[in-house]
């Protein structure tokens, strides 16, 4: 028959998740200090849980001798034939001590001993769940609100979004599902901390990879994030297949892959551009939904000077500058962005400086500069196949313009 013990172990390793042996060893360790208190530091015990009978087993242990000069630690002769009758002198013989001598002090000590053991237990269980989801997106439920931290359940343990991981404005109540992501599991004598975000850049690859298969299947990738939460983000965004549109991808059908996302972060806006390898194509694409007239590149400085019409000033700086603030963080360059009837003398600088390359003249020049290609730079860093697309410029004079601004770059360094 199962006893009572077993039954008990039993319930406790279901509802708290943990190994039924960790139950054991709590409950071995409690026996094991309840005896040393009422026996003194001195005796030698164990403590062994029986599975045959469903009970832990208390020995003490002695050492069979002539006369006894200290009962803790010795056991006479006599005595020991009458517990053993093949007993000899210098045996270590174990007297098994029932546990229902204990008093109420050593029981209540047991008793704490065996919560602390498991209490330590599912702290461990916690940490073994989390620590290999950082920088992974889990999902709970409000709990409370603790001094301005957001306590969110889990389910095997809880999370805190701190003030500062917190997007602004945003509200919840108590028992609201919530998505964030994790940003650290740290051990600490009071248990596991898991620290979530709503803030994180990464945030937003993991609520579009719960979106967008072409993510996971490795067609499409995140080449970049910008993002001022609760606001506005960027995303940059390539395709492996030439055959698949990577912003029609993440925008999905009449929008809803975007929405999903979109309303996963309450309202936060999100631009999604096509990734270039061509700094400057790349500047153009990130200032959306602006149209960008010209861009001209100082590689050496890592910066850009980024000439629009008029009417496109306030749309490529955007509200409080906040375009190309996150245009600059996705690219990673400095943008200066001027309007065509302040810089006028732009687009000639433009022209003489690629007329600086080795065979080539001002038409050719000009029609580079037409077709975006503002700067040496840009051309060397161009495809073959991008520079025959320019009317009147055939594979041969590609590869020699191509050579040219390579050759231009290393006589400047």
């Amino acid at each position: 028959m199962v006893s009572e013990l077993d039954r008990v172990l039993e319930e406790v390793r279901r509802d708290k998740g943990l190994d039924k042996q960790i139950l054991i060893s709590a409950i071995e360790e409690a026996v094991l200090k309840a005896a040393k208190n009422m026996y003194g530091p001195q005796a030698e015990m164990e403590a062994h849980f029986n599975t045959d009978i469903g009970e832990v087993e208390l020995f003490q242990f002695k050492t069979v001798v002539e006369h006894i000069r200290n009962s803790q630690k010795e056991i006479s002769i006599a005595e020991a034939k009458d517990l053993d009758p093949e007993s000899e002198v210098g045996d270590s013989l174990g007297i098994k001590i029932p546990t229902s001598t204990f008093g109420r002090i050593a029981a209540q000590a047991a008793k704490q001993v065996i919560i602390q053991n498991i209490r330590e237990a599912e702290r461990d269980n916690v940490y073994i769940e989390f620590k290999d989801k950082k920088a992974a997106l889990v999902t709970g439920y409000i709990q409370r609100f603790d001094r301005g931290n957001i306590i969110v359940n889990l389910g095997k343990g809880e999370g805190v979004i701190p003030p500062q991981e917190q997007i602004p404005g945003e509200k919840y109540q108590q028992r609201d599902r919530i998505k964030a992501y994790v940003l650290d599991v740290k051990k600490t004598p009071k248990g596991p901390q898991i620290i979530l975000s709503r803030t994180h850049p990464s945030i937003l690859i993991k609520l579009f990879e719960l979106e967008v298969p072409e993510l996971t299947e490795g067609v499409v990738k995140i080449r970049g994030v910008a993002r001022e939460p609760g606001s506005r983000s960027k995303i940059a965004v390539e395709s492996r297949d030439s055959h698949v549109d990577p912003v029609g991808s993440f925008v999905g059908a009449k929008g809803s892959r975007v929405k999903s996302v979109v309303q996963e972060l309450r309202g936060e806006k999100i631009d999604i551009v096509p990734y270039d390898d061509n700094p400057a194509k790349f500047a153009c694409n990130a200032l959306s939904p602006a149209q960008i007239s010209e861009v001209i590149t100082d590689e050496d400085q890592h910066a850009m000077e980024v000439i629009v019409d008029d009417d496109q000033l306030s749309l490529a700086i955007g509200k409080k500058g906040q375009n190309v603030r996150l245009a600059v963080k996705l690219v990673g360059w400095k943008i200066d962005i001027k309007n065509k009837s302040k810089s006028p003398g732009l687009t000639r600088r433009a022209i003489e400086q690629l007329t600086e390359m080795e065979g080539v003249g001002e038409s050719t020049a000009d029609l580079l500069y037409k077709e975006g290609f503002f700067t040496p730079e840009e051309i060397a860093l161009a495809k073959i196949d991008d520079l025959t697309k320019i009317s009147g410029i055939g594979e041969k004079k590609a590869e020699k313009i191509k050579l040219a601004a390579q050759d231009y770059i290393l006589k400047r360094r």
